[in-house]
């Protein structure tokens, strides 16, 4: 059975990321993601002002008269969400957690999908695949999904994104578009990452907390590593110490985009402290003006 709060959790995420489905990303997501091209629907006798292109020249034959095929766009889609459930999401220090953003956002791209009649699958996972659900269309398949994210008890703890997408290579059999929503504090993951941008529509969104890039001095602080568990002990009053901190992580922030850019994926940044709604406008937006 499931729990009250986690009931009151999930309707509480359906009806903010709905209003917002509703309200603001009414038409960027069905303008920007296309379906997978034209489908044949009929073959009709031919009427004036058809395009002689059409023609199918071998029923005109048949019949002794032209007669044209028509073809309909096939907006079906199916969408993808791999979600990093690992443990650095327990973290947050502004708004909320990270892992909470992380559910949010797939809450807003997955009733988003299914208001386009499209498909949506779940992938979680962490240093290995800790639940994965086949795409299907729906509200009530959208709800389950929120309440498997809310109510995920991972086995692993650490990120591998290698894994997760290698998994995404053998699953998705026809073209998708794939959301990654991660903090990407994973390596070696680049390979596999671009072949799933060849054959997939890729969009990759980063989850960021403002005391992963800049430490407040507030003295003395024990900090532990929620994937490996290792500790230390740092003194926040050191200046030296804070900007040390700040710039390796300004650069390796600035490492991740500019590694997205070269292999030519979309990539969302968001924070716990901010508004994610701007950021998702912009890539809507970016993609838009693309097409």
């Amino acid at each position: 059975m499931i729990p009250r709060d986690l009931i009151k959790k999930i309707r509480r995420i359906e009806i903010r990321t709905n209003r917002l489905v509703n309200d603001v990303f009414a038409g960027e997501y069905h303008s920007v993601f296309k379906g997978r091209g034209m489908e044949f629907e009929e073959v009709r006798e031919y009427q004036l002002g058809d395009d002689v292109r059409s023609i199918d020249w071998n029923v005109t034959a048949r019949m002794g008269h032209p007669f044209v095929k028509r073809f309909r766009e096939e907006r079906e889609l199916t969408v993808m969400l791999a979600v990093d459930v690992s443990s650095s999401g327990a973290f947050g220090t502004a708004e909320q957690m990270k892992a909470d953003l992380g559910v949010e956002l797939s809450a807003v791209l997955a009733f988003s999908a299914i208001k386009n009649n499209d498909c949506v699958g779940l992938i979680e996972f962490t240093n290995r695949i800790e639940n994965f659900i086949p795409p299907k269309k729906g509200k009530k398949h959208v709800l389950r999904l929120i309440r498997e994210l809310l109510y995920a008890r991972p086995e692993g703890s650490g990120t591998d994104l290698r894994t997760a997408l290698e998994f995404l290579a053998r699953v998705l059999n026809r073209r998708s578009v794939v959301f990654v929503i991660s903090d990407f504090l994973g390596s070696d993951y680049e390979a596999p990452l671009r072949i799933i941008n060849q054959k997939h529509d890729l969009i990759t969104i980063g989850i960021t907390d403002p005391r992963e890039l800049d430490l407040p001095p507030v003295g003395f602080l024990e900090l532990q590593d929620a994937e490996t568990g290792e500790v230390v002990l740092i003194d926040t009053y050191d200046w030296e110490l804070r900007r040390r901190f700040a710039e390796r992580n300004a650069s390796m922030q600035n490492d991740l985009q500019r590694n997205f850019r070269r292999l030519q994926i979309d990539h969302i940044p968001v924070r716990t402290d901010q508004p994610y709604i701007d950021p998702l406008i912009q890539f809507f937006n970016k993609r838009a003006s693309r097409l």
